[in-house]
């Protein structure tokens, strides 16, 4: 696995486009198409925007992200030591459903996972650890 960025910054939404651009570079590096970049973006984006908003209710933390190539695959790690949050646990919304009747939330974590090809989760040495696995091509 080839290492293509270590990012290591405040979990502020300040530092949102820093991450984005740092990202955007590595994915446009490898050949990664606008279309696909996009998709990277807004997956990365709705991701940290979560961590930055609830991730840590009571002080500012940090946030981590790498981004890996393995087999042709952009792999976005994206580390926080947050309170324990599994997205990949939580059921699609239902799309189907009246306006009046859907539960608010959700949607950002619908998002992610249509924008990426897999989304993996781990919580290891009280640190979560999301994985946004994205192929050049659909």
């Amino acid at each position: 696995m080839k290492v293509l960025l270590s990012l290591h910054l405040p979990a502020r939404l300040e530092n949102l486009g820093r991450f984005k651009e740092s990202v955007v570079d590595c994915a446009k590096a490898e050949g990664f198409d606008q279309k696909r970049i996009q998709e990277i973006e807004l997956a990365l984006e709705e991701s940290l925007v979560n961590i930055f908003n609830y991730a840590y209710p009571d002080e500012v933390g940090d946030v981590e992200v790498n981004c890996k190539l393995e087999a042709g695959r952009l792999i976005i790690e994206i580390i926080d030591s947050g309170i324990p949050f599994d997205m990949t646990s939580l059921p699609d919304p239902n799309l189907t459903a009246d306006m009046e009747e859907r539960k608010i939330g959700g949607l950002g974590i619908f998002l992610i996972k249509k924008m990426v090809d897999e989304v993996k989760y781990r919580r290891e040495k009280d640190q979560n650890i999301l994985n946004l696995i994205i192929k050049k091509d659909r």
